[in-house]
């Protein structure tokens, strides 16, 4: 028998138990969980730019760092699993562009604002493209209606997580989230058309 054989092999500590011992205050758990989740924040914020007009000045990685430092500043969080936390994390990328996006624009005076396509296999409609900074209204206008509704597109949207992941981190089955989807991609692009029409 080698001796490789008699040490039992440790199982690395996954996202959830990683999270759960940093609420817990465990600072060593957060050094263990950054390069755990680093690939899958570039993933996110690569999904949330990639639409965005060429020589956008805000680069991924400068997404990917704010965001890590919003997460990691969130104390009062309990962290469910892996899935709540990339939920979170879509949020406020999502939150991070459009800032950069409302200040360039209003540093432009009403000058270009960027925009994020909302094609069918993605998510929303066949419109060519619909800016962020409307997009971002109308989440908010959805999510005075119904929040979990406006929930599930940032998840599945903005987040990339799938439908069994987007339900587990809303505590719902994955058929209210496909119910939740499709209602809100029709009332999104309904209230994204009647914006243009104005």
């Amino acid at each position: 028998m080698s001796e490789d054989a008699a040490v039992p092999q440790r199982r690395s500590p996954s996202v959830t138990e990683l999270l759960t011992a940093w609420c817990a205050g465990d600072e060593s758990a957060l050094a263990q969980l950054t390069p755990l989740v680093h690939n899958e924040l570039h993933r996110l914020a690569r999904r949330q730019m990639r639409n965005e007009r060429v020589g956008h000045t805000l680069q991924t990685t400068a997404v990917v760092n704010e965001a890590y430092l919003r997460l990691v500043d969130l104390t009062r969080v309990r962290w469910q699993d892996r899935a709540h936390f990339f939920a979170m994390a879509a949020r406020l990328m999502r939150h991070i562009l459009v800032d950069y996006a409302r200040s360039h624009a209003a540093a432009k005076r009403g000058g270009e604002v960027f925009s994020v396509s909302l094609d069918e296999a993605a998510v929303m409609s066949a419109e060519p493209s619909t800016d962020l900074v409307a997009l971002d209204d109308a989440m908010e206008a959805l999510a005075l209606l119904d929040a979990r509704k406006s929930q599930v597109v940032e998840m599945r949207f903005f987040g990339g997580l799938t439908v069994q992941e987007t339900a587990d981190a809303l505590g719902v089955s994955p058929e209210t989230v496909m119910r939740d989807w499709q209602f809100a991609k029709k009332w999104l692009l309904r209230e994204l058309s009647n914006r243009d029409e104005r």
